[in-house]
C-alpha cells in the first residue's frame, strides 16, 4: 500500500499557490467549483492509486473538522 506524502514536495510553493489562484480570477462560483472538481479529477488520475486517495479525502475531511 502507497502513503500520501504531506511532506511539502513543491520547489515554490508560493508560485504553485498563485497560479491555483490565477486560474480562478475571473470566473464565477459555479465556474471556480468545475474547475476545481476537473483539477481533482486530474490529479486523481495522475496520482493512480486509491489507497492514497482514500487517505488523502480522510486527511480533508479531518482538516475540516467533519
Amino acid at each position: 500500500m502507497s502513503e500520501l506524502i504531506t511532506a511539502l514536495q513543491l520547489s515554490d510553493p508560493d508560485a504553485a499557490y498563485h497560479r491555483l489562484v490565477d486560474a480562478h480570477r475571473g470566473l464565477s462560483e459555479e465556474q471556480s467549483a468545475d474547475l476545481n472538481a476537473r483539477l481533482v479529477l486530474l490529479l486523481t488520475n495522475h496520482v493512480g492509486d486509491l489507497a492514497v486517495l482514500d487517505q488523502a479525502i480522510e486527511l480533508a475531511k479531518a482538516e475540516r473538522g467533519s
